[in-house]
């Protein structure tokens, strides 16, 4: 039996989360401020993406990214424990994954951090997100990870985007050896897919999306924000065929 090739889509509303579905895609990351990598989106927005996924009977479909504030992920104690309410919550609203990370000043994981928002998630699996990509070293991090019991590592092996980053990704594959899902994802093109599979990661996490331009949100500007393409998740759910 050949590995499974998931595919994730980041989701910042409904609309998003429903094109997911249509389109085929495996799992869903809540989100929101995909502007600036995303936070930790509403209460509202995660109840409503585990009422649509139980609907469709898709089980282990929601993941929850939990951050608290955009910039870096070197966290004080405030923010910690914003996190951990933030991941109660969302545990309490019945989602599949938590998607978290902290890191210490040196470049280095947070494990005191770490250890607390885990326990928060509690038999919830805990996913590490991009703060991978920003680590001093990332293979010491990679055994710590495992560890400490993280189910599934999203990176683009620490390269501004994951086309740049395929060495380091089939290096990562490799060390990793089953024992912790790596994940491609930062600017995942569609076209870059099925050669992300061939180089053995367990998934993509990319945004299938397109920029909506609608009426204006101050005076002079109009705004604009982005959604999942339903034909989007479709091409790319398809390409790991």
């Amino acid at each position: 039996m050949g590995k499974t090739r998931a595919v994730e889509i980041t989701a910042q509303d409904l609309f998003s989360v429903k094109a997911a579905i249509e389109g085929g895609a495996d799992r869903v990351e809540l989100c929101t401020a995909l502007g600036t990598a995303g936070l930790t989106p509403s209460i509202g927005l995660i109840e409503g993406a585990v009422e649509l996924a139980s609907k469709n009977g898709l089980k282990g479909f929601v993941d929850v990214l939990v951050r608290p504030r955009e910039g870096d992920f070197v966290y004080d104690l405030d923010e910690v424990e914003t996190a951990i309410r933030d991941i109660r919550l969302a545990v309490a609203a019945g989602v599949d994954g938590v998607v978290i990370g902290a890191l210490r000043t040196d470049g280095s994981i947070d494990c005191v951090a770490m250890s607390r928002m885990m326990e928060a998630a509690g038999d919830t699996p805990v996913v590490f997100h991009r703060a991978f990509d920003v680590l001093a070293d990332q293979f010491v991090a990679l055994e710590e990870l495992i560890e400490m019991g993280v189910v599934r590592i999203l990176t683009s092996g620490a390269a501004p985007k994951t086309g740049d980053g395929i060495s380091r990704l089939q290096e990562l594959v490799k060390r990793a050896n089953g024992r912790v899902e790596i994940m491609a994802g930062g600017g995942v093109q569609i076209t870059e897919i099925r050669q992300l599979f061939d180089i053995g990661v367990d998934a993509v996490h990319l945004s299938a999306k397109r920029a909506i331009t609608g009426g204006p949100n101050r005076p002079g500007e109009k705004a604009s924000y982005f959604q999942a393409d339903v034909g989007l998740v479709r091409a790319a759910v398809e390409s790991t065929c």
